[in-house]
Parts: structure tokens; C-alpha cells; sequence
């Protein structure tokens, strides 16, 4: 594993990023805490929803702020390289006064989604070739690239350039697969270092664990992903097909080596469920398309349980969806309309569904926050799982 060892020169990053840690549950790993951006506070544990092209889908701005109380979103560097290219946005002024959201934003590397298209794609030291899903012309993302990108994005948090690799797969692909992205975070943050923030705010670079299924590999990697003192840094490569109990004892083996004074977010997860695990092992930040791609076809999260829309049982139930989550929407419409917008195939209902469950997500976290620093998370976990996974 000595190759993956580089000198400390490469693991220098300043930055404006700041975290502070505001309390801990005394039954499990579970904190909350408070990061400070230009773009404004975004208390933790968070949900950020997934804005992939610069949009959360059925979503407006306004509705992500004033019914869901979300405090940063998600942008995606593939989708926003290709459509509507850096131009655009560098003309705007950056993707916060391309679409009006004027608090945080993450951007993904794009990694994932380059790695995703295997059979049009190829990686190499340099970076990886790919073709573009939407014509087919031929792309090189490497990681002076990707940073270059994300900061001409405009995101207050950037993420590293990583390979995700699949699952399963065997040792040495994954190990080789760590050595790489080691390396590109090297260039990463030599790049971040050469290169001034754009539009006048902090742009703050996240390192990713990655390692697989492979605990000596996990455990290198986060080691040397804390060595590199980040402002914040993240767990990927979990939550890609490998069993629940699985990726929590690689999140926990994680959170273990992680810096504590520093925000952790664990990539692509998950079910409520998923989420309100991770925060007892020690996350503090989580994205997901689950409530929006899930509600979009029928299927609502509620306080009380899971609900697939569709079903006839809903067709006279004029209850609202859920008066508990402090959402307008939710509380407004009932079930019985909502099933119809979505027999009807009216789009309102689409919409509805998205803006109801991305509202139970903000809610969950908000929820846990609040039962973490009254002392009582863990039994509060423990009760509210079970009725969350039940099918209404």
C-alpha cells in the first residue's frame, strides 16, 4: 500500500468552509453541527436534494425554500458540462444567477456518471474519454478539467474527481481503482491551489473515500483522505448494489477514521431508513434522487409509512398526505386527489408527490437533529424505523 503514500505537499487546502460541531447523541455516533458558506448555514444532519441539470425535477426554487426548507442542492458536472455547457453558465455569472438559488450548492464530479457508461468510455492516468449520451461527441474529463469546470459551475462545495468502480469486483481492480483516484485528488488540489475561486465566493473542495468492499482498503483510503485536512470530505462507492448491512459497516469503519471537526457526507443514500443509520454512525450529509424518481411514480414517504399513490384503497381516503411534516402541499392536498392527478396522468400530481416527499426527507433529518441534541436519537430511531418501513 506504499504507493498510495505521497508527500504532504499535495494534501495542502485552504479554504472558507467551516464546520462546528454543536452536539453529540451519547448512545451512538450520531452530531449535529453547523457549515458556514458564502452562500449562507446549512445545518446538519442534511438532506440536499438532487438538482442534477441545474434543476431539482417538478421542483420550483421558491418551492425548494419556502415548503421544503432545503439549504443546499445538488448540481451534477457531466449534465452541466454538456447542457448548457460552461459558457452559459460563466455568462450568467455562475449556476446560482443561471437558475435563482441563492444559497449553497454541491456539485458531483461527474465521476459516477462517466464510470456508469461503460461501454462508452474508457479510463486512463490522464483522465477518462467518454462520449456524450446526448450526440455521442468524444469528452476528456481529467482532474485539472473537472475542477476547472466545477469552479466556472460556481458550486460552494466541489467534489474531487474518483473512480467509482462497480460491485462486486475483485481486489485488485478496487485497490487499483483507490490508487487512481488518490492520484487525481493529488491533482485536484494542486489544480484548486493554481486557480482562483470564481465570482467573488468560496469554492471548497471534498475528498472521496473510496476502497469498495475491502476493509484494509476502506481504512487506507480514509486515512488518506483525512491526511489531506479537506474542509469536508465524503464516502463513496457504497449504496451501488451491496447489501444495507454492508454499506453501514463500511460507513461506520469510515466515520471511525474521518475527522470529527469535519462534515462527512456519505454519496447516494438513501431510504429514510438508510439515512437515519447513517446519522447514528456519525454522517452529516446525504443526497438521494429516491424522493423525487420515486415520487414521480407514485410512491410517497410519510411519517406514518409508505404509500404506493395508485392504489384503489386511496381512491375515497380525503385525508391530507401528511399534516406532520410542516409542509404546505402535504398538508393541503388528500390522498384521494393525489390518486387521481396520477390515474388521470396529470403532471400536477407529479409534482405534488415530489414536493411532498423531498419535504418529509428536510423533515426526517430536521427531526433527528432535534432528538440528537435532546439526548434521545437512538431510542427515537429505533421506534420511528419500523413505522417509516411499513406499506400503507
Amino acid at each position: 500500500m506504499n504507493s498510495i503514500w505521497v508527500s504532504a505537499y499535495f494534501c495542502r487546502l485552504m479554504s472558507q468552509l467551516t464546520f462546528q460541531l454543536q452536539g453529540t447523541d451519547p448512545h451512538s455516533k450520531a452530531r449535529v453541527g453547523k457549515m458556514t458558506t458564502d452562500h449562507g448555514e446549512i445545518l446538519t444532519p442534511i438532506f440536499m436534494p438532487v438538482g442534477t441539470v441545474g434543476s431539482v425535477k417538478a421542483v420550483t426554487q421558491q418551492q425548494l425554500k419556502e415548503e421544503i426548507k432545503a439549504q443546499i442542492i445538488l448540481g451534477n458536472t457531466y449534465h452541466l458540462y454538456l447542457r448548457p455547457g460552461t459558457e452559459v453558465l460563466q455568462a450568467a455569472g455562475g449556476l446560482h444567477k443561471f437558475n435563482g438559488w441563492d444559497k449553497p450548492i454541491l456539485t458531483d464530479s461527474g465521476g459516477y456518471q462517466v464510470f456508469s457508461l461503460a461501454s462508452q468510455r474508457k479510463i486512463k492516468e490522464e483522465g477518462v474519454l467518454f462520449q456524450s449520451h446526448i450526440d455521442g461527441s468524444r469528452h476528456l474529463f481529467s482532474p485539472e478539467s473537472v475542477m476547472d469546470i466545477q469552479r466556472k459551475i460556481g458550486a460552494d462545495i466541489i467534489m474531487a474527481f474518483d473512480e467509482c468502480p462497480p460491485y462486486p469486483n475483485e481486489y485488485k481492480y478496487v485497490q487499483k481503482s483507490m490508487e487512481l483516484t488518490h492520484r487525481w485528488l493529488n491533482r485536484c488540489i494542486t489544480r484548486l491551489n493554481e486557480t482562483p475561486d470564481l465570482y467573488g465566493y468560496s469554492q471548497n473542495l471534498f475528498p472521496i473515500v473510496q476502497g469498495g468492499t475491502f476493509a484494509d482498503l476502506r481504512k487506507a483510503s480514509s486515512e488518506y483522505i483525512a491526511s489531506c485536512n479537506a474542509v469536508g470530505n465524503a464516502i463513496g462507492g457504497l449504496s451501488v448494489g451491496e447489501p444495507e448491512e454492508m454499506m453501514y459497516e463500511y460507513t461506520a469503519l469510515c466515520c471511525g477514521i474521518l475527522p470529527t471537526d469535519k462534515p462527512r457526507y456519505l454519496m447516494g443514500v438513501g431510504t429514510p431508513w438508510n439515512i437515519l443509520e447513517g446519522i447514528a454512525l456519525g454522517v452529516d450529509m446525504f443526497d438521494c434522487v429516491m424522493p423525487t424518481r420515486n415520487g414521480r411514480n407514485g410512491m410517497l414517504f410519510t411519517s406514518k409509512g409508505v404509500i404506493n399513490i395508485r392504489n384503489k384503497k386511496w381512491a375515497t381516503d380525503f385525508s391530507v398526505i401528511d399534516d406532520a411534516i410542516n409542509c404546505t402541499t402535504s398538508a393541503y392536498y388528500s390522498k384521494a386527489y393525489v390518486r387521481h392527478l396520477f390515474v388521470a396522468e396529470e403532471i400536477l400530481g407529479l409534482q405534488i408527490a415530489s414536493i411532498h416527499n423531498l419535504a418529509f426527507y428536510l423533515w426526517l433529518v430536521t427531526e433527528a437533529r432535534k432528538h440528537i441534541l435532546e439526548g434521545n436519537f437512538s431510542s427515537w430511531k429505533s421506534d420511528i424505523i419500523p413505522v417509516l418501513k411499513q406499506r400503507l
